[in-house]
Parts: structure tokens; C-alpha cells; sequence
């Protein structure tokens, strides 16, 4: 199947201003993504969706291929369904913008997932080995059925262990990450903008609550790889760093 990659990428960011701009060692946080992404081999394409001229013509300036979308979009599921709708893929994937240390395979072992008849969603998780990352609720939590498919999601720690304190927890079952980066076919992409927003999604602030509540299987399949995204100026210079130390190795 006819796989493309879509990267939602829009210029205004409240806690790092024109981010996907930003530069890490003369190439910006957008290309270094876009570059990821043209290494795997079984997608068709890659293209930049966004919402601004600057950053469509910066793509174009260095040999990407870009889409200007609507600037009213709320999600970046929203934004690459603008463009996938005039596409002749069968497979979407949704790579976020801000992750320059995303490694290709990763994005292959997605497409390998969504490649199964019975996927139409498709999304990534990894284990938690950290406790502080257990109870941070910018770090979202996934729970799974035995065949992968997503449970829930939440900001929460979840399974809670009742009989134990906080600091047991990981003593008595495994908790896992969700990785924010999702694959779809087309036809149930094109399904999901018109769903309505529901009660979960809005507690949680998660946009897959959504999908879940109307009835849609999430298949969550565990990965190994690891990535840093960029959210504010802290995050952008861990990230420049690891590049500095990179190049020097």
C-alpha cells in the first residue's frame, strides 16, 4: 500500500516562538525531521503541512515539498487530513514536527503495522523506566488489550495499584508512554475530522480520548526507539547539545 508522510508544522508556538524554524547547527528543526523521514524507504513521499508562507517557502527553499493548509485547523490531525483527502495513498502517517532525532526505523515499524488489514489506526508506545515520568502529566499513558489495542489513554498513571504507595507502583506492573506519533488509513483519517468532540478528550486534553469514545480501535504496538520533542528553549538547547556531542564522537 501507497504509504505517505504528512508533518504538521505551524509557525506560532506560546512557549518557543517560530519553532519549527528554530536552527540546530544551520538546518532548521523542520528539515532535520523532514530529512528523517526521507529515509524510510516504504514511504512514497514526505510533505510539510502548514499554515504559514514562511515556513511553506522555507521547505520549498531547501528542496522539500509543502502544502499551505487552512490557518483555523486545531490539530494536527485536522491539518494533515486537509491534505491527505487529494492524495492517492492509502496510509497516512502523522510525524510530529518537533522530533529531529527521530529515527527512520521507527517510522518503518509504524508503516509495517498499518500495512495489516485490520489497522486503521495506528500509534506507538515504549516502557516506562522512569518514576518521575509516571506521575508528569505531560507524559501520556497508554493501557492495552492483550492484541495491542489501546484501552485508554491519560495523563494519569495508569493501572493504579490500590494497596500500595506511589513509590511501589513499578514494583508491581509495567506503564508505558504513548509516543504521539500516529499512522491511518486515508478513508478512516477522513472519518475522524468529523467526529465529535467528547468528554474524555476534553478532561484530558488528548484528541485520541476522541476516537475511542465514537468506537475506534487504536492498535499501540511497544517500540524500543526513543526521541526528545521540542516544546520550549530548555528543550531546543538538550537537543543541540546532543548534536554537538554527536558531531564530535
Amino acid at each position: 500500500m501507497k504509504t505517505t508522510i504528512i508533518i504538521p508544522a505551524r509557525l506560532a508556538s506560546t512557549r518557543l516562538p517560530e519553532k519549527p524554524l528554530a536552527d540546530i547547527f544551520g538546518k532548521s528543526l523542520i528539515m532535520h525531521v523532514y530529512q528523517q523521514a526521507t529515509k524510510v524507504a516504504s514511504a512514497a513521499e514526505v510533505i510539510v503541512a502548514t499554515d504559514h508562507e514562511k515556513i511553506y517557502q522555507h521547505v520549498i527553499d531547501h528542496g522539500g515539498k509543502a502544502i499551505m493548509t487552512s490557518v483555523n485547523h486545531i490539530s494536527g490531525t485536522d491539518r494533515i487530513a486537509e491534505v491527505a483527502k487529494d492524495l492517492d495513498s492509502d496510509i497516512i502517517i502523522n510525524l510530529q514536527g518537533d522530533e529531529p532525532l527521530i529515527h527512520p526505523q521507527q517510522i518503518e515499524d509504524l508503516i509495517i503495522l498499518m500495512n495489516r488489514s485490520e489497522v486503521y489506526i495506528g500509534t506507538q508506545c515504549i516502557a516506562i523506566s522512569d518514576p518521575d515520568q509516571l506521575f508528569d502529566y505531560n507524559v501520556v499513558k497508554v493501557t492495552r488489550d492483550y492484541n495491542d489495542k489501546a484501552l485508554y489513554f491519560s495523563r494519569q498513571a495508569i493501572p493504579a495499584v490500590r494497596d500500595l504507595g506511589y513509590d511501589k507502583w513499578m514494583t508491581k506492573t509495567a506503564y508505558f508512554r504513548h509516543i504521539g506519533m500516529y499512522g491511518f488509513k486515508k478513508e478512516t483519517l477522513l472519518k475522524l475530522t468529523s467526529l465529535a468532540p467528547t468528554a474524555y478528550e476534553r478532561a484530558e486534553s488528548l484528541e485520541q480520548l476522541r476516537w475511542l469514545q465514537h468506537g475506534y480501535q487504536v492498535h499501540c504496538a511497544e517500540t524500543n526507539y526513543t526521541s526528545i520533542g521540542i516544546d520550549t528553549p530548555e528543550d531546543l538547547e538538550k537537543v543541540r547539545d546532543l548534536f554537538f556531542r554527536e558531531m564530535f564522537r
